[in-house]
């Protein structure tokens, strides 16, 4: 993994000046003080790289492709591109059905904690969601049965809950660098809660208990598990830019969230990106505001049906607005095999769809960063 000794050189790679002339920046500070060097280092520059570039990440990258399952060293994006993408996603869920050793995309456990690793070796940045199944039924994220009361404290099942928190503390416990070093995580939970399609959703939870939710979860992994590589990203759905009025309505505070994401499908799928690039402009002012981090969580088109949709949509959603420029990273969706699924279900282009030279163009843009153009970006 490329290192770097200070957090100031990074700043002088990005804005060409001196390192000398540069300042510490102490704006950018997560919201666990015991956070990891690395986690700290990896907050700070992230915020720095932002402020001229946007790093291109991808759901389950190295895990599956659009013609291939669990073949190391294959991805579709490095495939077309010639890079890995800078930041890597993969989803936790499944974790709880401990018979089960696979997540819902049948991902192995062990499998993606070796990806999970390989990617941070090269300078990669890692993001987990969590899909978290159903506490009191059993049933998946798409179980809009309330329960969020039932599980936060005082709730009867909280201590189930607190034994599927304590399942995740496992997990990233073993997100180790090769050095023995915890892996610094983007941990991006109940996400899209302004949307109604998950038990913690928008219609399934009040503001008072979707917010104990999320401070409870921090408070307990950071203080109760000392969980200190992971920072906390707060995603609500935009909807294709008709629920940006809802973004704040059930935010936990600023002490409970480093980046400020947002998860953004319709608005890539036909959308004026003019106007697009004037809701991410707002985000990145709103994270400016706070300290925090801007960030596209995930996106997407399913099939990507435009050949042209990288510079057509992306590319001008981020540049038609300078200020959109500063959010820190854009992940585009998962890549499902189609002999295993039996369906068109991919959101970065493969080798083989009539986009990939569009994304090559994209890659090729100066704005965008993949990972072999990152710099260090953990001490």
């Amino acid at each position: 993994m490329m290192k770097i000794s200070h957090v100031l050189f990074i700043a002088a790679i990005i804005t060409g000046c001196k390192a000398q002339e540069l300042e510490p920046s102490t704006r950018y500070v997560p919201i666990d003080t015991d956070a990891t060097a690395e986690t700290k280092a990896l907050f700070q520059n992230l915020a720095e790289l932002a402020k001229t570039k946007v790093l291109y990440g991808h759901q389950d990258d190295l895990a599956y492709g659009y013609t291939w399952f669990a073949e190391d060293g294959r991805s579709d994006v490095k495939e077309v591109t010639g890079s890995y993408p800078a930041v890597y996603g993969y989803d936790l869920g499944d974790i709880v059905q401990e018979e089960k050793g696979t997540n819902l995309d049948d991902v192995d456990w062990e499998n993606m904690k070796r990806w999970i690793n390989e990617g941070y070796e090269r300078g990669g940045i890692i993001t987990l969601s969590w899909h978290m199944n159903h506490p009191a039924t059993g049933g998946n994220s798409w179980d809009r049965t309330p329960v969020v009361a039932d599980i936060i404290p005082g709730g009867e099942l909280h201590d189930k809950f607190k034994s599927w928190l304590d399942i995740f503390a496992e997990f990233n416990a073993d997100l180790k660098g090769n050095d023995g070093e915890a892996i610094p995580v983007i941990f991006r939970p109940y996400h899209e809660h302004t949307g109604s399609w998950f038990w913690w959703g928008e219609d399934q939870t009040t503001m008072e208990d979707y917010i104990a939710l999320w401070r409870f979860t921090v408070e307990y992994l950071r203080n109760e598990k000392n969980v200190h590589n992971l920072l906390y990203a707060y995603s609500p759905d935009n909807q294709g830019g008709r629920e940006l009025s809802n973004y704040f309505k059930k935010y936990p505070g600023d002490d409970f969230v480093d980046i400020l994401g947002m998860d953004d499908y319709g608005s890539m799928d036909g959308r004026n990106p003019a106007e697009f690039s004037d809701d991410l402009a707002w985000l990145v002012e709103e994270a400016e505001k706070k300290n925090k981090i801007a960030a596209l969580t995930e996106t997407g088109v399913e099939t990507i049906p435009d050949s042209m949709w990288w510079s057509n949509q992306v590319i001008p959603s981020f540049t038609s607005n300078p200020k959109a420029k500063g959010i820190a990273y854009i992940l585009t969706w998962r890549n499902a095999m189609y002999e295993k699924e039996n369906r068109q279900h991919f959101y970065a282009s493969h080798p083989d769809h009539n986009s990939a030279s569009d994304m090559k163009a994209f890659r090729d843009h100066s704005l965008f960063v993949f990972e072999d153009e990152l710099p260090g970006m953990y001490e």
